[in-house]
């Protein structure tokens, strides 16, 4: 590497340390060439469920190059939001709601857009390129390409684990113009390890490294928007909104320095352990009011009430009965159903 590229690659990574990013590496736009194909079978197998944008969106997603023809490099980073406390703690409350501890702090849709856009704006400055950012809700295999520049792995859960950050990073793109000396991709250290796998609760991991949404409990209660399929509800347990289980018990957590967490992600008071009988007492205007700023706005008040109703009939506690008979009579027929489920589950 010339001493130009060098030092811009220095800078780079100093700039984006400093808008809040623990991880940060480079691929080549190429170097996951599987993607593509991995993606296929996916969809073809039909583990996505109700995504139907994954299927719209197929052929941007499977390589940078086809969202966009003119990318060289990828520059690929991690915000942690690695918790402080068991994310698992509130297992045995059940008259508590569990909210996924990413969801539990500001929404991180907002902030790393923001700091990507800032990295990008020190990038452009140094010399003459262009460039486009992502984070999310774009069609881009961001996991791939973070194994790829040298973030981490896709473990067996099919997240990215890192040695550093363990499973709790939040990660955006950058696809530029430019032609940057790529990382080393990350080696797979899961081993014969199948923690995540054993912890699921509803068996969502027909294989190691493959994953069914349909079965998933991030999924059944985030982007799923019709009725809970009954097989699965028991299971769901007090989870009100995505599931931690899979990532909470992977060993590499073990190394994850608490210290790198972006400060934004300090969990909100009142998302930590909501009450739900206060969930079940949600209208639209107090749901916006709840979760302004979070993650969690986007799937509205009906899908939360659904939640929390499927999470008080398994919470073995009568005293909701009444609050779960006035939802049976909801103008919502997905939350009437599941809060007339849940009062025959606890009224037997």
């Amino acid at each position: 590497m010339d001493e130009g590229k060098t030092k811009l690659r220095q800078g780079l990574e100093e700039e984006a340390k400093h808008l809040g990013f623990s991880a940060f590496g480079i691929a080549r736009a190429d170097a996951a060439p599987k993607t593509a194909e991995r993606l296929r079978e996916w969809l073809d197998s039909g583990a996505h469920g109700d995504m139907i944008w994954m299927e719209e969106t197929a052929e941007r997603r499977g390589s940078p190059a086809g969202l966009w023809p003119e990318v060289r490099s990828v520059i690929s980073l991690g915000m942690s939001y690695a918790p402080t406390t068991d994310p698992l703690a509130l297992a045995d409350a059940p008259e508590h709601g569990r909210i996924s501890v990413y969801a539990q702090g500001a929404d991180y849709h907002d902030l790393i857009k923001r700091a990507l856009k800032a990295l990008a704006r020190w990038l452009v400055a140094q010399g003459e390129c262009d460039l486009k950012v992502f984070v999310d809700t774009a069609p881009v295999m961001e996991k791939p390409l973070a194994e790829a520049a040298g973030l981490g792995w896709q473990g067996k859960h099919t997240n990215l684990v890192s040695r550093e950050d363990g499973s709790w990073l939040f990660l955006g793109a950058i696809y530029t113009t430019l032609e940057l000396e790529p990382d080393v991709p990350h080696r797979v250290h899961c081993g014969s390890c199948n923690a995540c796998i054993a912890a699921c609760p509803t068996d969502a991991f027909p294989a190691p490294y493959r994953l069914d949404a349909r079965r998933c409990i991030s999924y059944l209660t985030i982007e799923h928007k019709g009725p809970i399929p009954y097989e699965l509800r028991e299971a769901m347990g007090n989870r009100i909104y995505g599931c931690d289980d899979c990532l909470s018990v992977c060993p590499w957590n073990r190394f994850a320095d608490t210290a790198r967490r972006n400060q934004a992600f300090v969990p909100r008071a009142e998302l930590v352990a909501p009450a739900l009988s206060d969930l079940l007492a949600l209208d639209d205007a107090d749901f916006r009011k709840v979760f302004a700023g979070s993650p969690i706005k986007r799937i509205g008040r009906n899908r939360m009430v659904r939640n929390a109703a499927i999470a008080a009939g398994n919470s073995g506690q009568p005293a909701l009965i009444p609050q779960l008979r006035s939802l049976a009579a909801d103008p919502d027929p997905v939350v009437a159903e599941a809060a007339s489920w849940a009062v025959g589950k606890l009224s037997a």
